[in-house]
């Protein structure tokens, strides 16, 4: 019981499989032939003629994210934290500035900062005072290939979160120093006592979420309620950061950009089982593999639906990375599109004649 409870939450859609004796293989598309009988919609998606097209961006009807309250923060906390465009280039420079002098002057001195050397020593500093980092203190840095400026270099933080040049970089090194220092600010950010999950902050939280929806008090209470599971998430990561809440919402996003959670709901699972889980399942490659086949089957139903996606994350990326945020959503959403892009490409080229 216990095995196909966990099959039923896995992140594959799975085109094309009956709903008795294949679930594995239906969760993993691409691996399956579509041979079994058409099943009734409440099954499986494979009723359908065809893959669905993804699901509209994340709304608080479909799991209860996606509107985290802004109380408490203050508006510099939110542009820093990623959570609010701040619409003017100069006033994230000089505020990212700031706290780059700021944490230079309390921990080196006077005088200029190394922000790669600073970002790296903060976050040891945080492993060697007790932090959870389970893959360690490492800060990873990823260069976008070109041959000639503006350069654009990403920055990846211990716990997940993604950061991204915000200026124009006419060298790899300002580049890299860019993306240094929107991580840096970031990070100090982050270990103020405002950006902690209180029950102070859950209840301000939970009410605004109330008053935006129209919901009442007893749907706050039902964890089968969108806002209920809202209060669930924020209940159950209470004392962690809002970078560390933020990283978690990244699995429920892409969950609901591959219409993975449609799926699950189809397979009847509940949204409590759904939270649960997820909340303790960090984003892997069998993750991601099995989404980029759930895009392998859509463009095979419809021709250029990765390359329109793909077109259409970049885009997004690129606005998120001008301004500020943090980038993790949309850099998994294309990395996974890629690996879609090169499953497709094995597929083909496993089907041409030999000698080809």
């Amino acid at each position: 019981m216990e095995s196909i409870r966990s099959q039923r939450l896995q992140p594959g859609i799975g085109f094309g499989a009956g709903s008795t004796g294949t679930l594995r293989s239906s969760l993993r598309p691409g691996v399956t032939v579509p041979t079994a009988p058409p099943q009734p919609p409440s099954v499986c998606l494979s009723a359908s003629s065809g893959p669905p097209p993804p699901p509209p961006p994340l709304q608080l009807h479909s799991l209860g994210v996606g509107v985290m309250g802004s109380s408490g923060l203050g508006a510099a906390g939110m542009a820093g934290l990623g959570l609010c465009n701040p619409g003017n280039p100069t006033v994230l420079r000089e505020a990212v500035e700031a706290v780059v002098r700021s944490f230079a002057k309390h921990t080196q001195g006077y005088g200029r900062v190394n922000v790669v050397e600073a970002l790296q020593e903060f976050w040891q500093m945080k492993q060697s005072r007790g932090a959870d980092l389970r893959n360690g203190a490492l800060v990873v840095y990823e260069m976008v290939p070109s041959s000639s400026p503006p350069y654009v270099c990403y920055v990846s933080l211990p716990g997940g979160s993604c950061f991204g040049s915000f200026q124009y970089c006419p060298t790899k090194a300002e580049a890299r120093r860019s993306a240094a220092k929107i991580a840096l600010m970031n990070s100090v950010f982050n270990e103020h006592p405002s950006r902690r999950i209180t029950d102070d902050f859950i209840e301000k939280s939970v009410s605004e979420a109330l008053a935006s929806f129209n919901g009442n008090r007893e749907e706050a209470d039902n964890p089968n309620t969108g806002i209920g599971a809202f209060r669930f998430m924020l209940e159950s990561n209470k004392g962690k950061s809002m970078l560390e809440f933020q990283e978690l919402m990244t699995v429920f996003q892409l969950l609901h950009w591959n219409g993975s959670l449609k799926a699950m709901r189809e397979r009847q699972c509940s949204r409590q089982e759904v939270l649960a889980h997820y909340s303790h399942r960090a984003l892997d490659d069998d993750m991601r593999t099995q989404m980029a086949a759930d895009w392998v089957n859509r463009e095979q139903s419809v021709a250029s639906t990765i390359a329109r996606e793909l077109a259409a994350t970049e885009r997004e990326l690129e606005e998120a990375r001008l301004a500020g945020r943090e980038l993790r959503f949309h850099k998994e959403k294309k990395d996974i599109l890629m690996l879609a892009v090169g499953q497709l490409g094995n597929a083909n080229s496993a089907t041409l004649p030999a000698g080809c």
